[in-house]
């Protein structure tokens, strides 16, 4: 299925486990140490660098591009480790995350219940998934380097569905 993200936002509820997605829209990857500050900013009632509202969070820290590149390698980096900023993805009104490997059942309960996809791509193929990046900009935490925030425009970017709306996930359990 491709979406073209916002406008076929009304599509997403129709979205599967094992769904196969070809993605154009932006993309915000955050990992571990964003994720950390974003939950200290919110927790001592500071601005948040960014609107993250309807955004897709996508857990890697690309690599600095080469030359004449827009993007180093961009693989997704193991999943669970962000189930602890479950809620915090609630609270910025996040659509969906993209990451590697299964959540924690209550980090998948709690997706099911205020309805936030999570999507999967292969890990190992970061360089294959940087070519659907057209444009990127670093725009937050610039000294956490590979870790920072970055925006990324990407067509066509593929990943599959792990957890739906109803709380299907992809790894078993949970079936509805």
């Amino acid at each position: 299925m491709k979406i073209t993200y916002p406008q076929d936002k009304a599509l997403l509820k129709n979205i599967k486990v094992g769904d196969t997605i070809e993605f154009t829209g932006i993309i915000y990857t955050a990992r571990d140490a964003a994720h950390l500050r974003l939950a200290n900013l919110l927790k001592e009632n500071k601005p948040l660098p960014i609107d993250f509202t309807d955004a897709f969070i996508y857990y890697a820290g690309p690599t600095p591009a080469k030359p004449n590149q827009i993007i180093g390698s961009i693989g997704p980096t193991t999943s669970s480790r962000m189930d602890p900023y479950a809620e915090m993805m609630h609270t910025l009104h996040v659509t969906a995350t993209i990451g590697k490997g299964p959540r924690s059942e209550e980090c998948q309960n709690f997706y099911a219940k205020h309805h936030i996809l999570y999507f999967i791509t292969t890990g190992g193929c970061g360089a294959l998934l940087s070519k659907s990046v057209q444009k990127a900009e670093e725009i937050a935490f610039l000294d956490l380097g590979t870790e920072s925030i970055k925006r990324l425009e990407v067509q066509n970017f593929k990943m599959i569905c792990a957890i739906d709306y109803n709380g299907n996930s992809i790894f078993g359990g949970n079936e509805k």
